[in-house]
């Protein structure tokens, strides 16, 4: 059956689109008018068989999550951007919440005796939390639990933070690793072409700017995210050129590690009028990304923004991660209108949803180091696997 169906592909009447599978058979780089044209005109069908071509190439069957937790210090920020439902303007600060490190380290304190290995941290933009306090709250974790992953802020955040303490990218970043830093999430891309950046996230670093601030970080050892904010006012266009330029950077460095799509959810903020991108976009989307980025390894989806159901069908469209379960500590979700608005599976759960579908689950660390393989286990009805994983931030991972 597989066999099959790259064959059709092959055969396609369309000579464009049969030239296209002919290079991804033949693992050779599809081209940005080719992305473009599969955004256009391919069928889901084509676009899934092409894209599960890839994700079996790079990692077969195998379906990854890992146990992590999450700290969000404010929701207050300063900057405006037309599709967030989470932040509110420091005049709004009554609505808002902004920890200390006292109450952050509670939060780290809450998972001692869960199996978690990563804690996430990221939230609005505030002028209080600045390079010193970043820098002491890292140092602070790795104290406590050195053995925590900390995965930390954006290069929104950072490149306000530094640009306040007059430092540059390059001192910044060698500071917050020295205080502990381990790896960067992708939040903050947006999109990056500044026709469309201006209009939903005006004030914020530019395109250039997030992708130097990943460069100089992949430049120390280290290792990142990337993602795209989509189904708004972009185009396939702007996407396109988006999934281009964090090509060309990870040909440069080779540091990301995960690209994760992020669908525009349109409750309670500025684009509310929008309507949201059908679910078979959804589905287009990762499929194109898993083709165009090939030198990616990993693309991830987060079943509580487009449901279980849609999950386990993004598993055969080129999607090898779909984080984990989560719980109520992360809002970002939640306030934008996700599918799960009570998100939370447990390990169990989590493992027979991947097993539904014929993949293998497989709990990793932040750096897809395999900590266990549930492919060959099965598990009793009342059967509790402790420790839960709180996924991280839509727009900020």
């Amino acid at each position: 059956m597989e066999n099959d169906s790259k064959q059709v592909c092959l055969n396609n009447k369309d000579i464009h689109l049969a030239d296209i599978a002919k290079k991804v058979f033949d693992k050779k780089r599809i081209t940005p008018e080719d992305g473009l044209y599969l955004f256009e005109h391919a069928s889901l069908g084509y676009l899934g068989t092409l894209a599960n071509f890839i994700r079996e190439e790079k990692n077969g069957k195998n379906t990854y999550f890992n146990r992590n937790f999450h700290i969000e210090p404010t929701n207050v920020c300063i900057y405006t951007c037309t599709f967030c439902s989470y932040s509110r303007l420091i005049k709004e600060r009554k609505d808002g919440w902004e920890y200390t490190l006292d109450e952050m380290m509670d939060i780290v304190r809450k998972y001692d005796q869960e199996p978690v290995t990563e804690v996430h941290i990221v939230g609005g933009v505030l002028p209080k939390y600045d390079v010193s306090f970043y820098a002491e709250l890292f140092k602070t974790i790795k104290k406590h639990r050195p053995d925590l992953h900390i995965k930390a802020l954006t290069p929104v955040e950072y490149h306000y933070i530094f640009k306040k303490e007059k430092i540059s990218v390059q001192e910044g970043m060698a500071l917050m690793l020295e205080a502990g830093l381990d790896s960067m999430p992708g939040g903050g891309a947006e999109i990056f072409h500044p026709e469309i950046r201006d209009q939903i996230a005006g004030g914020k670093c530019s395109d250039e700017e997030w992708l130097k601030i990943h460069e100089i970080w992949h430049d120390l050892g280290k290792k990142s995210n990337a993602t795209m904010l989509y189904g708004h006012i972009e185009s396939y266009f702007h996407r396109i050129d988006h999934l281009e330029k964090l090509r060309n950077l990870q040909d440069k460095t080779g540091g990301f590690q995960t690209f994760i799509p992020l669908k525009f959810r349109n409750k309670d903020n500025q684009l509310s009028h929008l309507k949201e991108v059908s679910a078979l976009d959804d589905l287009r989307n990762y499929a194109v990304s898993r083709i165009y980025l090939d030198n990616f390894d990993h693309i991830k989806a987060y079943w509580p923004m487009i449901g279980r159901n849609m999950a386990q069908l993004s598993l055969s469209f080129g999607v090898d991660d779909i984080d984990g379960t989560i719980d109520d500590t992360t809002k970002i979700y939640s306030m934008a209108g996700s599918e799960e608005q009570t998100p939370s599976l447990s390990t169990r759960d989590l493992v027979n949803l991947i097993k539904a579908v014929g993949k293998h689950p497989l709990e990793r660390d932040t750096l897809y180091n395999i900590l266990h393989d549930y492919t060959n286990e099965t598990f009793k009805e009342d059967e509790v696997i402790k420790g839960y994983v709180s996924l991280p931030v839509v727009n900020n991972q």
